[in-house]
């Protein structure tokens, strides 16, 4: 694929997302092209434009976690998208809301609900929502006929389910170091801030870097998720912004060092929906189960991006600053040799415990 080829892909599957949150209808192309809207931002207008192109009601698509959830029954391990079939009678943009959101209110549904077959593309459709962080919930219809007149009658966008599949690949290999600059930071004034973006994508990327890690035969590197209600409003649910700020500490007093800032929050699942499972959470969920009640995986996060942003700084032999043995397969993966992993511990504060043994007893990581 070229580069213009790519960069066309990206902001199609860009332009279908914000689309999807403005609960505008969008078209995933392929065999049998379906119609879809998101669940959460859907309007009345939406669903009736829905109805009116393909003469029927949509069916909500879920992901198979939330499916789960709300059907209280397991789903086929090879389950991409489950279908949830909803009686006609019920059938509303309050009651589509409230499937898709568990925080939203929850209205008495009359009736049985039981899961049957997706329809083609669903599986595309569930990767689009979530490229959106939108809450991985749609409405959905195939079309049937001449899918070009529809998008050329309604103004619609349509987007290969190929490319929208292939979106995580065509990102990392579209990433390119954008601008430099000298950031003096409090903690370690030899710093400067160097920016990645892939052409197609308003998503940035950081490197913080410390010193000069270049001239170090293996420097100290950290990659670490954005998180803004701990690494900016210092929350005491996560040790985020202890992580933030004792990595650069740590790299200051190493003599040099990267810290990778990705866009990921919350394991990649988005401010709004981590705040979601935050309140799942304050009923009782662990944060792994909560982020499944709400259809996302249990991190959803790409390590690749970090591994391949050392790669263009020239880094290829790294010392991981790190607990999670995720990231360390990542670096691997992609070609990094990692030389030693070194802890990164902080003490619970009394409101991250279950949070920290969390991390441990499902993530796998090292904090003992």
């Amino acid at each position: 694929m070229t580069g213009h080829a790519a960069r066309l892909r990206l902001r199609q599957i860009h332009r279908a997302a914000s689309d999807l949150r403005r609960g505008v209808p969008v078209v995933i192309g392929g065999e049998k092209p379906l119609l879809i809207v998101a669940a959460e931002t859907a309007g009345v207008d939406a669903v009736n434009e829905m109805k009116a192109i393909s003469g029927a009601h949509p069916v909500l698509v879920l992901a198979p976690a939330r499916a789960a959830a709300i059907l209280r029954a397991p789903m086929s391990a090879d389950a991409r998208a489950v279908a949830v079939a909803l009686p006609e009678s019920i059938q509303s943009v309050d009651v589509y809301q409230s499937l898709a959101d568990p925080m939203a209110p929850q209205p008495a549904i009359q009736g049985v609900l039981h899961a049957a077959s997706a329809p083609p593309l669903s599986d595309a459709a569930i990767s689009l929502a979530k490229i959106g962080r939108l809450l991985p919930a749609l409405l959905a219809s195939t079309l049937q006929g001449d899918a070009e007149a529809v998008l050329t009658r309604y103004g619609l966008m349509k987007v290969a389910a190929v490319d929208v599949l292939g979106y995580a690949e065509t990102e990392i290999a579209g990433l390119r170091q954008i601008v430099s600059a000298d950031v003096p930071l409090t903690d370690a004034p030899d710093s400067r801030i160097v920016a990645f973006r892939t052409d197609g994508s308003a998503i940035e990327h950081l490197a913080i870097v410390i010193g000069r890690p270049e001239k170090t035969d293996a420097p100290l590197v950290r990659i670490h998720s954005e998180c803004f209600t701990g690494d900016l409003l210092g929350s005491m649910r996560c040790d985020c912004g202890e992580q933030l700020r004792g990595a650069i500490r740590r790299m200051a007093q190493d003599g040099a060092g990267i810290l990778l800032y990705l866009a990921q929050e919350g394991r990649g699942i988005g401010l709004v929906n981590k705040l979601r499972a935050y309140g799942l959470q304050d009923r009782g969920l662990d944060t792994v189960d909560a982020n499944r009640a709400l259809g996302w995986g249990a991190d959803e996060r790409n390590f690749l991006i970090g591994a391949t942003m050392l790669r263009i700084m020239g880094i290829n032999r790294v010392r991981l600053l790190t607990n999670n043995p995720d990231k360390l397969d990542a670096m691997v993966a992609c070609g990094i040799e990692v030389t030693g992993r070194e802890p990164h511990l902080f003490a619970p504060n009394g409101v991250n415990d279950e949070y920290l043994a969390t991390k441990a007893t499902r993530f796998g990581h090292m904090l003992d």
